[in-house]
């Protein structure tokens, strides 16, 4: 009865109603916190109220002076497999090797891969931990902005290993960082250098570790230019590919008995590398092995090119689905002084007018509205595996993007009434207390009911009251008129499931 109450509600209000004016400042601190981080909770907005929004982009901007709750330190104490480098996770968790010339069986293969499975459940874990209860929301914010930026499939053969060392290695790191540091330890991670094939990327007529005659593979030198660094518009040539090929051959990953110098998993086999200087984007690199690969990714992280393919995407990502370009070049132009600095990127990004009066722009993602709607509520989470599959459900399943280029965050990708209808059953079982997320996961991941049901609670159901108190500023007149017509039991799921909280 709930969910025929609230569809209709919701479908008719897809393309969205002027909001009710409300006070400019509660608004824009409602707007800071949708932006900077996964939505408010009582105790964030309270915080940015008394020490004001300038205050607090400048804390969010320098994450290590901001102390973590000890419950969300206990909880990411307990996931073991982050505590673990690449080449323990493939000691571990990977593929045996024949053992006197006898592979292992389908049986065993199957078995090591179902095992494995808890890297990447843990890892999905850490990441909705940290955005729901990390008080550096910018920092989580960025984590998912750049591991989108940087994507790689966790399914996609040995990368289910290494997915958590990836993001909590290569990009946690450098998240508010330079882009050229970024830039550099994403090329040199073992799940990047898989997923885009360049381990296989070898000088011809060159072998690999297993004998295998090698040859040039030009995936990531592609995917390095077109989506990580210049744009496809970012004047390079397909010569430049082949020669950005060429330059990273021979960058691959260790196996467990190699025993490389570091614990990155990272290993340079000269063996593999094709000799010689190389033309690249007008610029002579200098025969050097390894040290062309880093010559080159410095080119592409300092060139104009890039500048305005990062800016767009922040600008895109941060203020609306098309940016204002005049908004775009400022902040190009801060990535090319800084040279690649996030943060200072960033700072101008935060106080620019464009940003300011940008409320309301931009369509929550199903992973940004699954989480803000569990911290507006209050939600506490123990078992993340509702959430988690609440967001494969609505099309964006974590780390479970096939593609390089991330999943989009533009309106035009998310909105339609499927996916509302999903997400208003959604709003309706949390607001209900009606989701498994109080207690520890089982040895099987919950099923996350989907509809409002006369089961009873698992959970403490929101409070509607001061959720309304909360998201009052966002609440356009139409909204506040059903809430005030609707039961109690009702309301709180209408503010969760209401076109105004879908947005940000």
């Amino acid at each position: 009865m709930l969910l025929r109450g609230l569809v209709p509600f919701a479908l008719a209000c897809l393309c969205g109603m002027p909001a009710m004016a409300a006070p400019a400042s509660d608004q824009e601190i409602i707007h800071v916190l949708n932006r900077l981080g996964f939505g408010p909770n009582a105790g964030d907005f309270a915080h940015v109220k008394a020490i004001g929004i300038d205050r607090y982009i400048a804390e969010q901007l320098n994450p290590q002076s901001i102390p973590e709750p000890p419950e969300l330190t206990a909880q990411l104490a307990a996931l073991d497999t982050m505590r673990l480098d690449p080449i323990q996770l493939f000691q571990q968790y990977g593929p045996r090797p024949a053992m006197g010339g006898a592979k292992p069986s389908p049986e065993e293969i199957k078995a090591r891969r179902e095992a494995a499975r808890i890297i990447v459940q843990q890892e999905q874990a850490a990441r909705v931990f940290r955005a729901l209860y990390s008080r550096r929301q910018l920092e989580e914010v960025m984590v998912d902005f750049w591991y989108n930026h940087f994507n790689v499939f966790a399914q996609k053969g040995l990368d289910h290993l290494w997915v958590g060392a990836y993001e909590e290695a290569a990009i946690r790191p450098h998240a508010l960082g330079r882009f050229r540091d970024l830039l550099l330890a994403t090329a040199k991670s073992p799940a990047m250098l898989f997923y885009l094939d360049n381990w296989e990327n070898s000088a011809p007529g060159s072998h690999m570790p297993n004998g295998r005659e090698a040859g040039i593979n030009e995936n990531y030198a592609r995917e390095l230019m077109e989506l990580h660094t210049l744009g496809v518009d970012g004047g390079y040539s397909q010569e430049d590919v082949v020669s950005l090929a060429h330059i990273l051959t021979g960058w691959g990953f260790a196996r467990p008995r190699m025993m490389p110098p570091d614990r990155t998993g990272f290993l340079f086999d000269p063996s593999r590398h094709e000799p010689g200087a190389k033309q690249f984007l007008g610029h002579m690199i200098a025969a050097s092995g390894e040290g062309e690969g880093v010559a080159a990714l410095d080119i592409l992280a300092r060139s104009p090119a890039t500048a305005k393919h990062i800016a767009f995407e922040l600008a895109q990502y941060f203020v609306a689905d098309t940016p204002p370009q005049a908004l775009v070049d400022r902040l190009a132009a801060r990535f090319s002084q800084t040279d690649g600095d996030t943060s200072a990127v960033l700072a101008a990004l935060f106080a620019s007018p464009e940003f300011r009066a940008g409320a309301g722009q931009k369509y929550k993602t199903p992973y940004r509205f699954v989480l803000s709607a569990a911290r507006a509520a209050g939600a506490a989470v123990n078992n993340p595996r509702p959430l988690i599959g609440m967001m494969g459900r609505l099309g964006m399943p974590l780390y479970g993007c096939q593609t390089p280029d991330g999943y989009k965050n533009t309106e035009n990708a998310w909105l339609g009434p499927e996916a509302t209808n999903l997400r208003v059953s959604f709003a309706t079982a949390i607001a209900a207390g009606r989701l498994p997320l109080a207690n520890a996961p089982a040895a099987e991941p919950a099923v996350m009911p989907v509809a409002a049901t006369n089961e009873p609670p698992q959970a403490a159901p929101a409070d509607a009251a001061a959720l309304e108190t909360l998201l009052a500023p966002i609440l356009s007149a139409h909204t506040r008129a059903v809430i005030d017509e609707s039961p109690p039991a009702l309301r709180a799921a209408l503010v969760l499931g209401s076109p105004d909280f879908m947005r940000q």
